[in-house]
C-alpha cells in the first residue's frame, strides 16, 4: 500500500488489484486513471463490453452497468483515503443522455467525510467528455 501520509491509503496499483479480485469488478475490466489525494478524488474508466451493451450493434451501455461503475468509482474515492471499499448507504442516479461509445469514464470526489459518513459526487463522462450521468453516494467510512 502506498505510505503518501497515511500508510492506510491505496495507491492505483492497490485498487487495480482489488478490482481484479473481485469476481463482479473483475468483469467491467476498469483501469484507474487518476488518483488525488489532496482533492480527494479518484478517476477510472470502464470500456464497452459484450456484457455492458444496452443492445447489440449500438455502443450505448447499459443503466446498470452505469449505476454499478457509479458505486464502485464513489466507493473508492473514501476507500482510497482509508485502505479498502467501504460499504454503500445510499446511491441516488441521474442518466442525463445516453452514453455511447468504447467507454465513459468516472470522477469521483469527496463532498464530505465526517466520522460515520461520506457523501461523493460522481460525474460520468464519455469519451468526448460530455456529461452523460450523475451519481451521489453516501458511503460508511469504514474498511467493509
Amino acid at each position: 500500500m502506498s505510505n503518501q501520509g497515511n500508510l492506510d491509503r491505496l495507491d492505483k496499483r492497490d485498487i487495480q488489484a482489488i478490482f481484479k479480485a473481485s469476481p463482479f469488478i473483475s468483469t467491467l475490466n476498469l483501469e484507474v486513471l487518476e488518483i488525488n489525494y489532496e482533492s480527494q478524488e479518484i478517476t477510472v474508466r470502464m470500456p464497452q463490453s459484450t456484457t455492458t451493451g444496452r443492445k447489440a450493434g449500438t455502443m450505448q451501455f447499459h443503466g446498470g452497468p452505469l449505476a454499478a461503475f457509479i458505486d464502485i468509482v464513489g466507493d473508492f474515492a473514501i476507500g482510497m483515503m482509508i485502505g479498502g471499499g467501504v460499504p454503500t448507504m445510499n446511491l441516488r442516479i441521474d442518466y442525463l443522455k445516453p452514453a455511447v461509445g468504447d467507454a465513459v469514464i468516472g470522477n469521483a470526489r469527496i463532498r464530505r467525510r465526517g466520522r460515520t459518513t461520506c457523501v461523493i459526487d460522481i460525474d460520468v463522462c464519455n469519451e468526448e467528455g460530455a456529461l452523460v450521468a450523475i451519481g451521489r453516494g453516501t458511503y460508511v467510512p469504514i474498511k467493509g
